[in-house]
């Protein structure tokens, strides 16, 4: 199950165009690995929240839960819990501010980054080269299944 929240009106307009990708986005997702050794393991019947949310409400959560005390584009809470994946939290300006930045559109990011979020629910993290490259490797082929391209390449 997949619940979107959006207490930052700012995405709805977005959101009218790009709600089932999103959903898709998150229904590949979870059709990965949970670890990266166990190839046949699905999270399909895992559920998941997306929070379409702000700078202010993620600085907060940034600070109180990784001691951080600024905004950042993305945050993903696992829970693993009763069949609950876990949270992803998106920032609004600063996904909108990095996409201008970054010549992509509002979609493409906002999909990457619920790829990224949904892949750290599942375990995935980019602290080492190694694991870096693996999720990334994901991200792209995720991405590529929903017309987005390599938002790794300079565009």
């Amino acid at each position: 199950m997949l619940t979107l929240l959006t207490p930052d009106a700012r995405w709805k307009p977005g959101l009218k165009t790009f709600r089932g990708d999103v959903r898709k986005a998150v229904r590949l997702t979870l059709e990965t690995p949970a670890f990266p050794e166990q190839n046949s393991t699905s999270h399909t019947a895992k559920a998941v929240t997306i929070r379409f949310s702000d700078d202010t409400e993620i600085a907060a959560l940034n600070a109180r839960f990784c001691g951080r005390e600024k905004p950042t584009n993305v945050l993903s809470f696992p829970d693993g819990q009763d069949g609950y994946l876990g949270d992803v939290i998106l920032a609004y300006e600063t996904i909108a501010h990095e996409a201008a930045a970054q010549g992509k559109s509002l979609r493409a990011h906002t999909l990457h980054l619920v790829v990224h979020g949904v892949l750290h629910l599942l375990g995935y993290d980019h602290l080492h080269p190694r694991d870096a490259r693996r999720m990334e490797a994901l991200e792209i082929a995720i991405l590529a299944r929903l017309g987005v391209t390599n938002p790794y390449i300079a565009g």
